[in-house]
């Protein structure tokens, strides 16, 4: 690397050390903070966010950018580095400062009142923070004009260079496969029992079976943590630092479970990222991160794949569920792996969405993409949010939510500011599957490796395609590179008809 570039590499590890620290008091207000401490906090948040912006847009990193650009070699990473950070530098500089300001203690002030409005079923007290974040988000938007949608800025945040013109058309496609398949099993219902999931399940032994589980996965405990909040995330410090947190169902096998190893999956490829691309800061949102990764539609197909692929597949359980049933006699011990596969992929719908079934999951996601799409056009106030939400699910779904919590209340992206993120989860599935027939013809005994509770190719083959390219690579670029095709719904298609009509005798 030549002098230009050493100088590039110092100060975009400033930036990167102000957005760790950010994400620092983030987690911390998740996890351990005393709620007295939220205004503080906010404005703490604020101002590391609003001095890390205006590093970045700065005349020094401007400089130093196109110097660098200068001196690298096209084809190096070095070059890659120095791509990403221009595109996110372009944007940024279209931000004001005082928007960053703003934004970032609104939405920590708005956290805090989710959390209590959530407890509280209560809407109305959650109604003015979120008002004020909607009120910025329109403004963020016409930073970027012209459109095509004012969506399009806010979704390219989180996946770069989609329109949601495109998320359109894969939805529209989804639905019209996905709503027949669920039908069709509606029909059948009755074929698959749960109820022995539904008692129950002491917290500490849940907590600690599925703490075992993800260092099994690959997450590394000597450079991460699971802790306990509201609602699970993962967030990256640096590559040596990634750190989880969860939370307990007490009644019911499987959302703690499975929560563990979907963060877990984000987890491991943060950690995963090759070392010359670490402490590079990247927009993601609406600001500078300390996380790496080519799109959180990308990030969002390492933690599906690890939640639904391995932890939802039979295989996974002819390792784990023996151990399972010593954990749990009482619940489990007279219940086969056959019953118990079935039972945790029932397909049911229901009104929380971290906890649906894989052929139902992006129904929850389409409906609030297009209630997004309808609050960002102007169509939909803060105050019919909860009228309009009940009406999609009954749409979706075909369910009435009791109250807020399980209803509008209960995703925490919106306090967070993070409208455009939702579409991600989707395209994370229909990734996670592209990959993994990629990976069945790579690693061709993967299944009978993961039944004996192998996991080391697995892993390998993630941080040798994704893992260690980090941002390096645009994601339709990444994924055309590992899998040679663009983004497409088959393989996700092909592998539910394929897993549900096997447990639900369709085929």
């Amino acid at each position: 690397m030549g002098e230009n570039f050493d100088k590039l590499r110092k100060i975009s590890g400033t930036v990167f050390d102000l957005a760790s620290a950010v994400s620092l008091l983030e987690w911390d207000q998740q996890t351990y903070m005393p709620p007295g401490g939220s205004e503080g906090r906010a404005s703490q948040i604020a101002t590391l966010s609003r001095m890390a912006h205006e590093l970045f847009i700065g005349d020094e990193f401007g400089a130093a950018l196109e110097a660098a650009e200068a001196e690298v070699d096209p084809d190096s990473d070095e070059a890659r580095i120095v791509w990403r950070l221009k595109r996110d530098v372009h944007k940024s500089r279209r931000v004001p400062a005082d928007w960053v300001e703003e934004h970032e203690h609104t939405v920590r002030l708005a956290f805090n009142a989710w959390v209590n409005a959530r407890a509280a079923s209560d809407f109305s007290a959650f109604r003015p923070h979120l008002e004020k974040v909607l009120r910025l988000k329109l403004a963020y938007a016409e930073f970027f004009q012209p459109y095509e949608s004012p969506y399009d800025p806010l979704l390219d945040n989180y996946e770069p260079g989609m329109k949601t013109s495109s998320v359109k058309q894969v939805f529209d496609q989804l639905r019209r496969e996905q709503v027949p398949l669920v039908e069709a099993i509606a029909e059948r219902a009755d074929a698959v029992d749960d109820s022995f999931l539904h008692q129950p399940f002491d917290d500490r032994t849940q907590w600690d079976f599925g703490l075992q589980v993800i260092r099994d996965l690959g997450y590394d405990f000597e450079r991460g943590r699971q802790d306990k909040a509201v609602h699970p995330f993962c967030t990256s410090f640096n590559k040596n630092d990634v750190r989880i947190t969860n939370r307990i169902n007490g009644n019911f096998f499987g959302p703690t479970m499975f929560g563990s190893m979907h963060e877990a999956g984000h987890a491991i490829y943060d950690q995963g990222i090759a070392n010359n691309l670490d402490r590079i800061p990247i927009m993601s949102g609406s600001s500078l991160t300390s996380s790496h990764h080519a799109s959180h539609g990308i990030h969002e197909s390492q933690s599906r794949m690890m939640e639904n692929l391995v932890g939802r597949s039979r295989a996974f359980w002819q390792a784990y569920y023996p151990r399972l049933q010593q954990a749990f006699p009482s619940q489990l011990g007279q219940v086969s792996l056959d019953s118990f596969y079935r039972a945790i992929n029932r397909v049911r719908p229901s009104l929380i969405r971290v906890e649906a079934d894989e052929a139902t999951y992006n129904l929850h996601i389409m409906l609030r993409f297009e209630i997004e799409l309808e609050l960002m056009r102007g169509n939909l106030a803060a105050a019919d949010l909860p009228e309009a939400w009940n009406s999609k699910i009954q749409e979706f779904l075909g369910l009435t939510p009791p109250n807020d919590a399980q209803g509008v209340l209960q995703d925490i992206h919106w306090a967070d500011g993070y409208i455009g993120y939702f579409p991600t989860y989707t395209l994370g599935n229909l990734i996670a599957c592209q990959l993994w027939e990629q990976l069945e013809q790579d690693v061709p005994n993967l299944s009978a490796q993961i039944a004996a509770g192998k996991f080391e190719n697995l892993v390998g083959w993630l941080h040798e395609n994704i893992h260690q390219h980090g941002a390096k690579f645009q994601p339709m670029e990444l994924l055309k590179h590992v899998t040679g095709q663009g983004l497409t719904a088959q393989p996700y298609l092909r592998y539910l008809k394929s897993k549900y009509g096997e447990i639900y005798g369709l085929n």
